[in-house]
């Protein structure tokens, strides 16, 4: 049995596909669990209660952690170590492995401009912290040898049918399919990396049943050569058929945005991310695994034909 706790995110679904691959029992574990695949088994459970996290890992050869804990701090404060110790103390339990699906906000922000799985430790935001401690809480019990996990990182992610917790479509594509203009945070002429869903769903399966991949820290497969803010945003519109209108936000206009758009309010912190090149390193594992990242165009085209061709 393979099991994703948080299975109703974009990367949830993708994973669900993805695993396939590999098994055809399958568990979604979620509040309300949806079938990504017909034979999937579905969990309704409260990730913050222990007695139904336990209940979800019981019997699992593989837990993959792809939660989306609602996007503001004190959420993340107050949920992600309870449960991350929940799910840590169930695995080893059991004896299952475990897959976290990660993020980049523990790097140091002055070593963004190649990050690799080696790069400095130095959360630069509270939500960073919150990340590290995470981090931690996994590799010091796989140091002990009490664990067996491993750790598939993503940069900020982009991908068809994302509804939620996901900046380039706040910012980009869902403006301009109402025709209106894009926003970029801080400034639009540095590099930032994205990583495409489909292909974070296909390595992340990849990773799991690879057991040589284990007690380890992975880049998720991400196109080189990433394009600047302005670049991706007039890649974009050329693709929607739009002008490539935008506006530079400040920590002050975020602000102001964050009234009317929830996540907004919470990206202050994280402007670091924009005013530098953010450039995700993925060498590890695509020559390792052979594996080619889907390109900027080739993403932006299915997610314009997916989501926004009328």
């Amino acid at each position: 049995m393979q099991t994703i706790l948080g299975s109703g995110g974009a990367i949830g679904v993708e994973l669900a596909k993805a695993l396939t691959k590999y098994t055809d029992q399958i568990k979604l574990v979620s509040r309300n669990p949806q079938k990504v695949n017909d034979t999937d088994i579905l969990l309704s459970a409260n990730l913050l209660n222990k007695s139904d996290v336990n209940l979800a890992i019981k019997d699992s050869d593989i837990v993959y952690v792809t939660v989306g804990f609602e996007y503001n701090l004190k959420v993340w404060q107050n949920s992600w170590p309870a449960f991350m110790k929940d799910v840590i103390n169930a695995c080893i339990e059991n004896n299952t492995k475990l897959v976290f699906f990660d993020n980049i906000y523990m790097y140091d922000k002055d070593f963004l401009a190649n990050m690799t799985e080696e790069t400095k430790i130095n959360p630069p935001s509270k939500k960073g912290i919150v990340r590290t401690e995470v981090l931690n809480m996994i590799m010091d019990k796989v140091n002990s040898k009490e664990l067996t996990a491993l750790i598939a990182r993503s940069a900020d992610f982009y991908g068809p049918s994302i509804k939620k917790n996901c900046a380039l479509t706040e910012i980009v594509f869902d403006p301009f399919s109402k025709n209106k203009k894009a926003t970029w945070l801080a400034s639009a002429k540095f590099k930032h990396s994205f990583t495409y869903t489909p292909d974070a769903g296909k390595a992340t399966a990849l990773l799991g049943n690879t057991d040589t991949a284990y007690n380890q820290i992975w880049h998720l497969p991400t196109a080189e050569n990433p394009l600047t803010g302005k670049e991706l945003i007039e890649l974009i519109a050329k693709e929607m058929d739009i002008k490539p209108k935008f506006q530079v936000a400040s920590k002050f206009l975020m602000k102001i945005i964050g009234i009317f758009v929830p996540m907004m309010r919470e990206l202050p912190e994280m402007m670091y991310q924009y005013d530098r090149d953010y450039i995700f390193n993925s060498n590890k594992f695509t020559e390792h695994f052979d594996f080619k990242p889907t390109s900027y165009i080739d993403g932006v085209k299915e997610i314009v034909k997916t989501d926004y061709r009328k």
